[in-house]
C-alpha cells in the first residue's frame, strides 16, 4: 500500500492533538485542490442523483467547521453564510448560489480554518463542549471527540470530492504535489478498467 503525502507523515512535532490537527489539515487542501482548473460550471454542477457538487461540498465543511469548533465550545463568530433558515431548505449548506462566488464560498471555508484551529490551539483535547444539535444524551463532548469527528467527515468528503472530479474530466489524485497513483498512462488505465469489467462479469456469471 502506498503511504501518505509526507506533510502528514511528519511527526516532527507530534502528539494526539498534533496528529488529528495535521489529518484535518491535510483533508482540507485534498478538496480545495479539486476544484483547480474547473470551469464554475463544473464546480457547482450536481453529479449524483442526490446533487453532490463540489462547491457544496467546500461551503458544508466550512458550516461544519464553525459549527463544531465554534457553537460547541462558545466561540462566537460572525459569518453570514451559516445563517441558514434549514427548516426552508435542509439543503442550503449544500450548494452555492448564483451570487455566491467560487471566491466568496472557498474563503469562507478558509476563515472556518482558521476559526476552529485558534478553537484547538487553545484548548485541551479534555476540554468540555455542547453540541446544540446533537440528542441531549450525547451532546456533552470533548475537544478530542471533536476533532475525531470532523476528521473523520472532511476525509469522507474529500473521498466525494475525487470521485465528482475524475467524473468531470477524468483527474484524479490524492494530493497536489503527490498525486499517489501509479501511472498517468491512460491507455493503462483503460486496460486496467476493460480488465475489472470482464472479471466482474465473470464473477457474475456474465458474457
Amino acid at each position: 500500500m502506498r503511504g501518505c503525502p509526507g506533510t502528514v507523515l511528519d511527526m516532527t512535532v507530534s502528539g494526539p492533538k498534533a496528529d488529528l490537527h495535521r489529518y484535518l489539515r491535510y483533508a482540507r487542501e485534498a478538496v480545495l485542490w479539486k476544484l483547480d482548473g474547473l470551469s464554475e460550471y463544473d464546480v457547482r454542477r450536481p453529479m449524483t442523483p442526490t446533487g453532490t457538487n463540489l462547491l457544496g461540498l467546500v461551503k458544508h465543511l466550512g458550516t461544519i467547521e464553525f459549527g463544531y469548533f465554534g457553537d460547541t465550545f462558545a466561540r462566537p463568530y460572525n459569518e453570514p453564510f451559516t445563517e441558514h433558515d434549514f427548516e426552508a431548505d435542509p439543503t442550503a449548506d449544500m450548494w452555492a448560489t448564483s451570487e455566491q462566488s467560487r471566491e466568496d464560498v472557498i474563503g469562507f471555508y478558509r476563515r472556518a480554518w482558521a476559526h476552529a484551529d485558534a478553537t484547538i490551539d487553545s484548548l485541551d483535547l479534555t476540554a468540555a463542549g455542547s453540541v446544540p444539535w446533537w440528542s441531549e444524551d450525547h451532546r456533552t463532548v470533548t475537544l478530542h471527540q471533536i476533532l475525531v469527528h470532523v476528521a473523520a467527515e472532511t476525509h469522507r468528503h474529500a473521498g466525494h470530492a475525487d470521485i465528482l472530479r475524475e467524473l468531470i474530466d477524468g483527474s484524479a489524485g490524492l494530493l497536489d504535489g503527490n498525486d499517489n497513483m501509479p501511472t498517468s498512462d491512460s491507455t493503462w488505465w483503460q486496460q486496467y478498467r476493460a480488465k475489472l469489467e470482464k472479471t466482474a462479469k465473470q464473477a457474475a456469471g456474465l458474457r
